[in-house]
């Protein structure tokens, strides 16, 4: 039984160890996106598009349509 004790105490300090660094991680920006940012441009007419098909207000106000 002191074997499960010991293993449940060795897991939460593994446990709180790898949140510790995952919190560093965050806050250094690993996961920060990068990429997107640079292909957004290429993709936004596309949006825009789709977004005046799905609204009438849009095209009833751009004078040119």
């Amino acid at each position: 039984m002191n074997i499960v004790f010991f293993m449940i105490i060795v897991s939460l300090f593994i446990a709180i160890i790898f949140f510790i660094l995952f919190l560093k991680s965050v806050k250094s920006g690993q996961y920060d996106d990068l990429y997107t940012p640079s292909v957004r441009m290429l993709f936004e007419d596309e949006f825009v598009e789709k977004k005046e098909d799905n609204t009438k207000e849009s095209k009833s106000i751009n004078p040119n349509n």
